[in-house]
């Protein structure tokens, strides 16, 4: 049965280096047959929680703008990628916005103690990250942040790919082990026949 794959690049940059590596993935994805999907949050306008505690009786998010259509493209998918450049060792601005948007989701499942549909399907998250730094120390934080959304959304972080000193605009491109790891990386998050790892796959490149 074919996968609906949903892409998420949070990078503020066109074609920056996670833009391009998830677009890669994107394309393994879509190789094995998927639907993809592909959004970048540039497109979108997603204010900050305001800490109001309104969904902590509703499970749902007062404010008004982008969050929700964003909101039901991530619960309609099968399989999800996100993409993001490392900013001070978490994620960067635009992911955090979305991110802390979903404490609706943490309000319907721990305070309401109400399951999403994710709750008994098998949905599965890659996380892409790039940063310019050589230390692997750079991504402990980020994948922290988004193990804990995905821990509100039953989501399973299944996958993952982490490449150092890539800077400028585009960088990646001079790095074709990188784009060819996230086009298998996404093929196999993809594919209708693959087993559910028991341990996260993640691949690590850091270019001195």
């Amino acid at each position: 049965m074919k996968k609906n794959v949903l892409g998420i690049s949070t990078s503020p940059r066109r074609n920056g280096n996670s833009d391009l590596l998830i677009k890669k993935a994107l394309s393994g994805a879509e190789s094995v047959g998927a639907n993809v999907e592909y959004l970048s949050l540039n497109d979108y306008k997603i204010g900050p929680c305001i800490e109001c505690n309104s969904c902590y009786k509703t499970g749902r998010c007062v404010i008004k703008d982008d969050y929700e259509q964003v909101l039901e493209k991530i619960l309609n998918a099968d399989r999800l990628i996100f993409a993001t450049p490392v900013f001070f060792m978490s994620v960067c601005a635009q992911a955090k916005l979305l991110i802390d948007r979903g404490q609706c989701l943490w309000a319907e499942k721990y305070i309401l103690k109400r399951e999403n549909t994710n709750s008994s399907r098998d949905y599965r998250a890659m996380v892409i990250a790039t940063g310019g730094s050589k230390s692997k120390k750079q991504y402990e934080c980020a994948k922290f942040v988004f193990k804990t959304y995905f821990d509100c959304l039953n989501i399973k972080y299944k996958y993952g790919l982490f490449v150092g000193k890539v800077d400028e605009l585009g960088a990646i491109e001079k790095h074709s082990e990188a784009l060819e790891e996230a086009y298998r990386l996404g093929s196999m998050i993809a594919s209708p026949d693959s087993p559910l790892p028991e341990n996260p796959i993640e691949v690590e490149l850091i270019y001195v």
